[in-house]
């Protein structure tokens, strides 16, 4: 046998393959297109037919459904495809199966542009929707396009002849979207436009069949159209839940307020067969004055209360409670529950009126206000790192105690000294913006006290004694009891810098500071051992340096004459 190779070297090859290229282009049919042929003869596996090409084509059979192979008999006329010629062995490679898809994509070209209805069958589910089989060619129809509602089971529309649309077709990729939903509404559509005619705006309906209840509405059957009934023309109040007013199937009275001709959608209304309760709802409630309801809903924000039919008032979380502004509202009131309340605010136009429930409660504050300065006792709620939190008992009220005001000493380690559930007593300092500051110190007397008692003001040398000794100074104590402790720096511990350490000082030595700064109100006192020592200084030198120039007296003698008269008058 020779190779393809020799067959195209040898002339009568050539030859041949010219004459049948001719014959091809003589018969007008060329590769990539649909041509007819005849069934010459069949076999298990094949179906061999004439292309008229001087010719035969071979079709598996497994592109034959069963019905048409039963159909099939020698002389029987074929659409196929002609998919490639091969000149050089005679032959040709055609398929019935892309004949078919081919005729059934240019079918489907039409009728997309067309819009017209075509018969498919759904015959498996995918991801997001449903294949359809129309006329052989697998389409994709989303879950959405399956009908006019949402559908839980479709068993009943699986393998059956439904009209459908192509709502979209890709030659690219050879996609075709297919939507059965479409066909239904087209046809609905007609329906409810010759029902139309027979209702008009402003028509009060009696009966009104309810077929469906969703958050934001209810669907109801007028005459056999279906109307949208908004959850916002339900009442002229605030519904919740439409399915709490309505049942299906119960029949109810609407007025149509709405037809869009373009659509035939209709919306209805029952809140218009009835007066606008907001109309005149400032002559009939006052801002400030005490009212009673009933509690419809509790939100996280606050509680609606029905003031009567059709009128509805919220109050805010922060109307709730005097003591606690973000206090949940299911901690306060109940669905169902009669309440008195307050106005707080009418806005007519937004239909919307605020209302308060602590206004008609006690208010504690207006009692603890006059208590500032006051002893009271109070219980520990908590203990932070800084300060103590305690309540006012039977109040609701809680401040603050600083650990600056428990002691005057202002010694955090104070803190310590307490614990969760003590009972203190205290002393009201401040109220501002509700918020309450405690002290504990104001309870006793204030050290500071001393100076003005001992009649010691700036620049007055006083006596201490040393109570600790630190590393940057030393803790002296002024009065006897030690309650009123000084802090001296080491920078002020002497005049020479070598004598200004800490470590040469013990406690219980005495030690003579000078007043360098003294400010009661705002707890500021500062003392200096070197200052006083250069007050002594110049004291010494106007005492006893007069005339010691003259004498050639020198400083050091001045002061050992100084401390020696000083040494002989305390014997």
């Amino acid at each position: 046998m020779k190779t393809d190779q020799e067959l195209k070297n040898n002339q009568s090859h050539k030859e041949f393959q010219a004459l049948l290229d001719q014959d091809f282009k003589d018969r007008k049919f060329q590769e990539n297109q649909i041509i007819k042929a005849t069934v010459t003869e069949i076999t298990k596996n094949f179906i061999v037919v004439d292309c008229k090409a001087k010719m035969e084509g071979m079709i598996p059979v497994e592109e034959f459904g069963k019905e048409e192979l039963n159909e099939l008999k020698i002389g029987s006329s074929l659409e196929v495809y002609l998919e490639r010629i091969e000149s050089m062995r005679g032959e040709i490679v055609i398929s019935r199966d892309k004949a078919r898809k081919m005729k059934a994509w240019k079918k489907m070209e039409k009728v997309f542009e067309t819009k017209e209805e075509i018969t498919g069958y759904i015959t498996g589910k995918v991801k997001g929707g449903f294949i359809a089989n129309v006329e052989g060619l697998p389409c994709f129809m989303p879950s959405s396009q399956i009908d006019v509602r949402p559908l839980k089971k479709i068993d009943h529309l699986m393998n059956q002849p439904l009209k459908m649309i192509a709502t979209r077709l890709d030659k690219t990729r050879g996609n075709v979207c297919v939507s059965r939903r479409a066909v239904i509404e087209k046809s609905k559509s007609a329906e409810v436009s010759e029902a139309l005619k027979n209702i008009k705006v402003g028509d009060v309906i009696e009966d009104a069949i309810v077929k469906a209840t969703t958050d934001w509405g209810i669907f109801l059957d007028i005459k056999g159209i279906d109307v949208l009934l908004h959850v916002s023309d339900l009442s002229h109040g605030r519904v919740h839940k439409p399915a709490d007013l309505v049942t299906i199937g119960q029949k109810i009275k609407v007025k149509i307020s709405k037809i869009d001709e373009k659509t035939n959608r209709v919306s209805a209304s029952v809140k218009a067969l009835t007066e606008d309760p907001f109309e005149n709802i400032e002559k009939k409630y006052k801002v400030g004055e005490t009212y009673d309801g009933i509690v419809t809903k509790i939100m996280d924000y606050g509680c609606f209360v029905k003031i009567e039919d059709g009128v509805e008032g919220l109050i805010h979380s922060s109307e709730l409670d005097w003591t606690n502004r973000n206090i949940k509202p299911n901690k306060v009131l109940s669905v169902s529950q009669k309440i008195n309340f307050k106005i707080v605010n009418i806005d007519k136009d937004a239909k919307r009126i605020s209302l308060s429930y602590k206004s008609t409660l006690d208010n504690p504050w207006d009692k603890i206000k006059g208590k500032v300065g006051q002893e009271i006792k109070v219980k520990i709620k908590n203990i932070t790192d800084k300060a103590i939190f305690a309540e006012i008992p039977d109040s609701g009220l809680s401040g603050m105690l600083h650990y600056k005001e428990i002691s005057y000493q202002e010694n955090i380690d104070d803190l310590n000294k307490f614990k969760k559930n003590d009972v203190i007593s205290v002393k009201i300092l401040e109220i501002k913006d509700e918020k309450i500051r405690f002290s504990k110190r104001a309870l006793e007397s204030d050290p500071l006290s001393w100076f003005k008692e001992n009649n010691k003001k700036v620049g007055s040398v006083i006596t201490t004694r040393i109570h600790e000794v630190l590393k940057s100074g030393v803790k002296v104590s002024i009065d006897k009891e030690k309650k009123l402790i000084v802090t001296i720096k080491k920078a002020d511990l002497a005049k020479e810098a070598a004598d200004a350490r800490p470590e040469v000082f013990s406690p219980g030595n005495a030690l003579d500071a000078k007043i360098t700064e003294l400010d009661i109100d705002s707890r500021r006192v500062k003392l200096s051992v070197k200052a006083a020592q250069i007050e002594e200084e110049k004291s010494l030198i106007a005492k006893f340096g007069e005339g010691a120039t003259k004498s050639g007296a020198t400083l050091k003698g001045i002061f050992e004459k100084a401390i020696g008269k000083k040494n002989n008058k305390e014997k």
